[in-house]
C-alpha cells in the first residue's frame, strides 16, 4: 500500500507487561504491512471487564477518553487485547445509544473539555488485516509461509460476544482467524471449542472452572489435529497454558505468527531480549 495508514492505538495494561510480545510483534508487522499504530498518550486502564450496570459510569471514563482522543486525531481506534476490544466496543456503543451513560459520562468529562457521542470506529488489529489491508495483500507480503503447520484458532468469548455489539464475526461460526491462518500459509484446524469460554476470571474464585474448561478446549483441538493454538487474549492464553498439563499444544499470540511469516520476528525477538538484559 502506497500511503501509510495511521491508527490511534490503545495497548492496554497487559501488553505493557505480561503480554509485551503481543504488542511488539503486532507493531513490527503493522510497519511491514504499511500501517502504523500510534499509541494514545496518557491512556488509562479500560478496566478489563465492561461494567454491566448502567449506573457504573466512572469505570467507563478511561475508555471514553481514549475514544475521544482518537476522534480528535481523526483516526480509528485499534487494539489487540480481546478484553480491551470488548470494553472499548461496548463503551462506544453505550455512548451512542444509552442516554444515561451519555449524559453522565459527558457531565464528568466537562472538566476536561471533552464531549463524546460515539464518533470513533473501534477496530481489532485482525479487522484491519481483513477489512483494510485485505487477506490477499497479507498473503503477498508473506516471506516465510508457514506451510505444513496445522493451527487452531482460539477466539474465546470477548471478541465475539455480545454479537450484536461486537460485530467482529459470526459468534457461532467465526472465520477471521482461520482466514488469517490461511493468509500466512498455514492450515486452519476447525474444532468445536474454539469459541467457548476458557473460564476467564473465575480462576480467582474457583480454579477448577478454568481447569475443566481449558482441558475441554485443548483436548478438542488436539483431537481434530491441531499442533498449535493462536489467540489474541492474554487471559485466555494464561488459562490455557497454566492448565494444559498433559497437552502438548503450545498457545501463542497471533501476532507472533504474523511476524514470523512477514520475516520480522527475529528482529523483534532480538529487541525484546535486549530489553530483558537491560532491565535485569
Amino acid at each position: 500500500m502506497s500511503d501509510k495508514l495511521t491508527y490511534s492505538y490503545f495497548p492496554g495494561c497487559t501488553l505493557k507487561n505480561k503480554a509485551i510480545e503481543l504488542d511488539a510483534y503486532a507493531r513490527a508487522s503493522a510497519q511491514a504491512l504499511g500501517f502504523e499504530l500510534q499509541e494514545i498518550q496518557d491512556w488509562q486502564c479500560c478496566g478489563g471487564v465492561y461494567p454491566m450496570s448502567s449506573k457504573e459510569i466512572a469505570a467507563k471514563l478511561p475508555s471514553v477518553r481514549a475514544l475521544a482522543d482518537a476522534r480528535d486525531h481523526n483516526q480509528n481506534l485499534v487494539t489487540l487485547c480481546s478484553a480491551c476490544y470488548n470494553v472499548l466496543k461496548q463503551t462506544n456503543e453505550a455512548m451512542i445509544n444509552d442516554e444515561n451513560t451519555i449524559l453522565k459520562a459527558n457531565n464528568y468529562l466537562k472538566q476536561d473539555n471533552i464531549e463524546y457521542h460515539g464518533e470513533t470506529k473501534v477496530l481489532h488489529f485482525l479487522e484491519v488485516l481483513r477489512d483494510v489491508i485485505g487477506w490477499d495483500n497479507v498473503k503477498a507480503a508473506v516471506k516465510n509461509p508457514l506451510k505444513g503447520k496445522k493451527i487452531g484458532a482460539y477466539y474465546g468469548c470477548l471478541l465475539l460476544r455480545p454479537g450484536n455489539v461486537m460485530q467482529f464475526d459470526d459468534p457461532e461460526n467465526p472465520q477471521i482467524i482461520e482466514d488469517f491462518i490461511k493468509a500466512i500459509g498455514a492450515t486452519p484446524v476447525i474444532y468445536a471449542q474454539r469459541n467457548e469460554c476458557c473460564g476467564a476470571y473465575t480462576m480467582f474464585e474457583d480454579p477448577s472452572i478454568p481447569q475443566k474448561r481449558t482441558k475441554a478446549i485443548l483436548s478438542n483441538a488436539e483431537d481434530f489435529g491441531a499442533e498449535l493454538l493462536v489467540t489474541s487474549c492474554p487471559l485466555c492464553r494464561y488459562n490455557l497454558i497454566k492448565n494444559k498439563k498433559d497437552s502438548k499444544l503450545d498457545v501463542i499470540y497471533f501476532s507472533e505468527l504474523l511476524a514470523e511469516a512477514l520475516g520480522v520476528k527475529e528482529s523483534v525477538l532480538a529487541s525484546l531480549n535486549k530489553k530483558e538484559v537491560v532491565n535485569a
